[in-house]
């Protein structure tokens, strides 16, 4: 747990800088770095088979093979897909078009979906959703089942740079902007957090800057540079941007201001991959005319499934911190929703977060509406 600020006594100390996050070390430091250049050579492998044509399947629907858009990245943790997937999504849909969403589906909320999938259940209601494994198996039950008419004419793939099984039409690739988590520097699992080397870039069909707002003067074109130099693939920029405060009020959500958490005692807890993005918001959006915060947080491992010890700790921290709000993600929303408002000593809040683009989103979306099936 990070202690931003002093919840406790009332009296506020600036917080550290840089931001009090957690440090994130190579999965296996010493080790890692003897079983790396195996990892690399099974994905040099695996690449090459996809490369050519092996074991990848076109979806086919009722009319046709489905066009197949793909939001992932180079590394693990993080980078802000499911905003960017909920962007695609908006898109399609405002254009007349019937997406569906496919993912893999990790951690389950109380009734059995995955926290990614609960979000995009409450975005989309009459979404399309595959949550499995399986993602072609899924999409094959869900095409039989659905008649021709309604069947989805566009599916995005939730995390699907290296699920490369599934033809894709347009490879997008996020890239976050923080210098901390450059995948230029970074090296493969498990000595670093590398999914694939970085000219796996070749095969982006756009490439997406992410965080911009935690991207120091300079380092845009640091990242466009490096970037060029594996791929011609035009690049956007963006960033994630807090307009406001959801708190469910009997079965509906109220929006509040961000200015309610000015000054004011507040519990954050975060269970993502790059949590560096929602406790700078939440200082930020803290922070009085003094310049300090008031922030208490606690950090815990992506996807945590919030057991009921772990609730019981959060109720704690908050009568302790005699906080006003406890806030947290949506997808951390997602398994905590299920729990009364009585369980909570203050309102429970997540930001209402949007996906703002810097430059380049005509040219991005124009991509995406422009998908086709080859």
């Amino acid at each position: 747990m990070m202690l931003v600020g002093n919840a406790h006594a009332g009296q506020s100390t600036p917080p550290t800088d840089p931001l009090p996050i957690e440090p994130r070390g190579a999965p296996l430091p010493v080790i890692g770095r003897l079983i790396e250049p195996i990892y690399r050579a099974v994905i040099a492998w695996r690449n090459g088979a996809f490369d050519a044509g092996r074991n990848v399947h076109r979806v086919q629907g009722a009319a046709g093979p489905i066009p197949v858009i793909s939001i992932g990245n180079l590394s693990v943790g993080g980078t802000g897909k499911t905003p960017m997937v909920m962007h695609v999504l908006r898109l399609l849909l405002e254009n007349g078009h019937r997406p569906c969403v496919a993912m893999r589906g990790y951690s389950k909320s109380k009734d059995g979906a995955s926290d990614e999938t609960d979000a995009y259940r409450r975005a989309f209601p009459d979404l399309p959703i595959v949550a499995q494994p399986d993602r072609i198996a899924g999409l094959r039950a869900l095409l039989e089942r659905v008649p021709p008419s309604g069947q989805p004419d566009r599916i995005v793939l939730d995390d699907g740079f290296q699920h490369r099984q599934i033809a894709r039409d347009l490879d997008v690739v996020l890239i976050d902007a923080t210098p901390a988590r450059s995948v230029f520097d970074d090296r493969l699992l498990p000595a670093g957090w590398l999914r694939e080397p970085v000219d796996g870039l070749r095969r982006a069909s756009a490439v997406v800057l992410t965080h911009a707002e935690l991207a120091p003067k300079g380092r845009i074109e640091q990242l466009r540079e490096a970037i060029a130099r594996h791929t011609a693939a035009p690049v956007s920029v963006s960033r994630h941007v807090w307009t406001g405060l959801k708190q469910r009020i009997g079965e509906q959500d109220q929006m509040l201001p961000l200015d309610v958490l000015i000054g004011q005692p507040v519990l954050g807890c975060c269970a993502i991959g790059h949590p560096e993005p929602f406790v700078q918001a939440l200082v930020t959006n803290a922070m009085g005319d003094d310049g300090f915060s008031d922030v208490m947080m606690r950090q815990l491992p992506d996807h945590d499934s919030f057991h009921h010890t772990e609730v019981e700790r959060l109720v704690r921290l908050a009568r302790d911190g005699r906080s006003r709000f406890i806030v947290v993600t949506d997808k951390d929303w997602s398994k905590l929703r299920h729990l009364p408002d009585s369980t909570w000593p203050c309102p429970v809040v997540r930001p209402d977060l949007a996906l703002v683009f810097d430059s380049g989103r005509e040219e991005f979306d124009r991509l995406v509406l422009g998908a086709r099936a080859t």
